[in-house]
């Protein structure tokens, strides 16, 4: 169990796919307190009852003066709510500006008033077409594509956001650290009933697929490489990073991923297929699961551009956090598709 003097965390979009781990792990593990905001409770109702964590149900745009005041009873902010999907990027770039960038712009600014620290989910995205074997938080250039590829709004707005957040620790004090998700995957990732394309991210859109027995799509051929961390792994950083043992977090950037999990976007629809043909249930619709090569063009939009690699350098979450991811691509695969298909269910 961590051990600490009593902090008041305060976890916006504490219902989310990050935010709901978080919150698990703190009430399970140590003495802290939550200050929980989310549109909904879904992910948490079965914590909604522990005496450490206050609730507040609400919308990031309406309920501003709720948000600063938590901000302002806070020890420690972390802003998780963002839009982060490829297809609204391109559908709806300037929802993702409204929400990603100037929403949590005057959350800093909350926490710069109120001299709060915050700890900022940036993106792996921001490296964009970075060319380096390995993306280092310090060094790598950070490169994105033309206007008219509104899919780097995205990008933009979390790049910006990691530059003002340091531009305030230099000029104000601001106390920070910056996380970069390298692909998290786990439970409760997605809702897999959602069966419009694009809605949900590559996994859980291609275990969807195979449930209703449609072609996985694979945006120009699935070529593309990502580097999954499951979600145990990643909460253990993010943990060490709230803790902030002998200040070994302040004011620095880390990634947090799995460099072993490379894996193309064809492997690992390949992967999934093949641990699905092992649960009894979805075992006939995976042998005839399919796979099918779609334009990014045409499955995103025409403001839809690709990058092919993404690993990152985790050197620094090593060293300063002591952190090592441990889950590896295919016990990462068979955890979450046991949480949505019931651990009790026999396999094959």
């Amino acid at each position: 169990m961590t051990t600490s003097t009593a902090k008041q965390i305060l976890i916006l979009g504490a219902a989310g796919f990050i935010g709901s781990h978080l919150c698990e792990h703190i009430l399970a593990h140590t003495d802290w307190q939550i200050i929980g905001f989310d549109l909904n409770t879904a992910n948490i109702a079965h914590l909604l009852d522990n005496p450490r964590l206050r609730f507040q149900q609400g919308n990031i745009f309406s309920d501003q003066a709720w948000i600063e005041s938590a901000v302002a009873a806070a020890d420690v902010v972390l802003p998780l709510v963002a839009i982060a999907n490829p297809a609204l990027y391109v559908q709806d770039p300037l929802r993702v500006f409204e929400l990603d960038f100037e929403a949590n712009l005057q959350i800093i600014r909350w926490c710069v008033k109120y001299q709060k620290r915050v700890i900022i989910p940036s993106t792996s995205e921001v490296y964009g077409m970075c060319q380096d074997a390995a993306f280092d938080e310090e060094s790598s250039n950070l490169v994105v594509g033309p206007i008219n590829k509104s899919r780097w709004i995205y990008s933009c707005c979390k790049q910006m956001l990691d530059r003002v957040v340091t531009a305030y620790g230099d000029r104000d004090g601001l106390h920070y650290t910056i996380f970069r998700p390298f692909n998290f995957m786990g439970p409760r990732l997605d809702n897999l009933n959602s069966e419009k394309e694009g809605t949900s991210r590559a996994f859980t859109q291609f275990v969807g697929n195979v449930m209703r027995n449609k072609p996985i799509q694979l945006v120009d051929g699935g070529l593309q490489q990502r580097c999954y961390v499951y979600i145990d792994d990643a909460i253990e950083a993010l943990v060490s990073i709230i803790a902030n043992k002998d200040g070994v977090a302040h004011n620095k950037i880390f990634n947090i991923g799995n460099p072993d999990n490379n894996i193309s976007m064809r492997d690992l629809a390949l992967q999934i297929i093949d641990e699905m043909k092992r649960i009894p249930s979805l075992s006939a619709a995976a042998q005839n699961a399919q796979l099918v090569t779609v334009a990014g063009s045409d499955y995103f939009g025409a403001g839809y551009q690709d990058v092919n690699a993404r690993v990152p350098s985790i050197t620094q979450a090593q060293t300063h956090l002591n952190w090592q991811p441990k889950t590896c691509i295919r016990a990462g695969i068979q955890k979450t598709l046991a949480f949505y298909f019931s651990d009790s269910e026999e396999r094959v």
